[in-house]
């Protein structure tokens, strides 16, 4: 009886009439299977819900993170302004010294002042001016520790910061003349103004913002390029973060903006330049860069900022860092390293 060919041979048996080995042949069709590719909508279900748990996860460790970050605002902010003050030059202390950092201490003309530098060979021809956060109330060089020695380290170059007068004892103008007085001291060293890249955070962005409307109002040279970190730019605060993202902000709040203005500005125009830099005129400024976090209350200063930049024909990028919060790059974080690595490529850029 002879028997139905199938079209099925088994590994090692030979066709009988070529002596060659055959190969099991299943046609998929008739054996009620189906191709891969024909679940393209159900992939695409799996994937949408892989996506939507790795979001979730992300989410949550994001949201520690956030609860990590509050409460360490929390040990750090003190109702008494002093304590306040040496609360964060502990921390800066404790945070900002590392065996790899050099910093020398200066006094000009009774400012205080330092240069933070890594300890081996570095760039020499071009140095970073910082202008330190804290609400023109607190913040300190050695607080700023937390920014400066990852600038220093991330672009190898010296790093100057000072220590301008605060509110409410010293408020506006005290900062914008400290900090002429900060520049002129570089002036007086030999540097240009093209020599030196100016940066600041929070309020010491908005006070670099104010010193190069200053400058540009004397009819100097300005600086080569700005970066600047989650700045405060409008002392109105009629941005529309401060509704949106007041809830999930983990550092700042609305009660504590006011105290700042009302110490720094009590009874002054808000609106004007020198105060407030948004409202100010950005012809001929130099190429800026911008970090802000997605999750703070001042993310509108800087949206409103990079939208009158560019109005102004100024070379500017902006970078919104998803989940982070104001002046996260102080924190002991993967993601401040990464952001200091895109100030230092934007430096590098400018300053070829």
């Amino acid at each position: 009886m002879e028997k139905e060919d199938t079209g099925i041979r088994k590994p090692g048996m030979g066709n009988q009439e070529t002596g060659k080995t055959g190969v099991i042949k299943f046609d998929i069709g008739k054996l009620g299977l189906k191709k891969t590719e024909d679940y393209p909508e159900t992939e695409k279900a799996e994937k949408i819900e892989i996506d939507k748990i790795e979001t979730r996860a992300a989410d949550k460790k994001n949201q520690n993170l956030m609860q990590l970050i509050r409460r360490v605002h929390g040990l750090v902010e003190k109702p008494d302004i002093e304590k306040h003050r040496q609360s964060q030059d502990h921390i800066g202390a404790i945070l900002g010294n590392t065996k790899d950092m050099r910093y020398r201490e200066l006094d000009i003309d009774g400012m205080y002042g330092e240069w933070v530098s890594v300890n081996r060979a570095h760039m020499k021809k071009y140095v970073i001016m910082h202008c330190h956060g804290g609400g023109y109330s607190t913040g300190s060089s050695l607080y700023a520790r937390t920014l400066t020695s990852k600038l220093a380290e991330s672009t190898s170059m010296d790093v100057f910061c000072f220590d301008y007068r605060l509110a409410p004892e010293n408020p506006y103008p005290a900062a914008v003349e400290d900090a002429v007085k900060a520049w002129n001291y570089l002036m007086l060293l030999g540097y240009g103004a093209r020599d030196v890249v100016l940066t600041g955070d929070s309020a010491g962005g908005n006070l670099a913002l104010a010193l190069v409307l200053k400058l540009k109002q004397e009819g100097r040279l300005l600086p080569r390029g700005m970066v600047l970190m989650s700045p405060w730019t409008d002392l109105t605060s009629s941005g529309r973060s401060f509704q949106t993202k007041a809830e999930v902000d983990p550092v700042l709040d609305s009660g504590y903006i006011d105290r700042m203005i009302h110490a720094y500005a009590e009874g002054q125009d808000l609106t004007e330049p020198m105060i407030s830099p948004l409202f100010g005129d950005f012809g001929g400024f130099p190429p800026i860069y911008i970090q802000v976090g997605e999750n703070e209350i001042l993310l509108s200063d800087s949206l409103r900022l990079h939208k009158k930049l560019i109005e102004s024909n100024v070379s500017v990028k902006i970078d919104v860092c998803p989940g982070m919060w104001h002046v996260f790059q102080m924190s002991p974080v993967k993601a401040a390293w990464s952001a200091m690595d895109k100030n230092a490529e934007f430096i590098f850029d400018i300053c070829r």
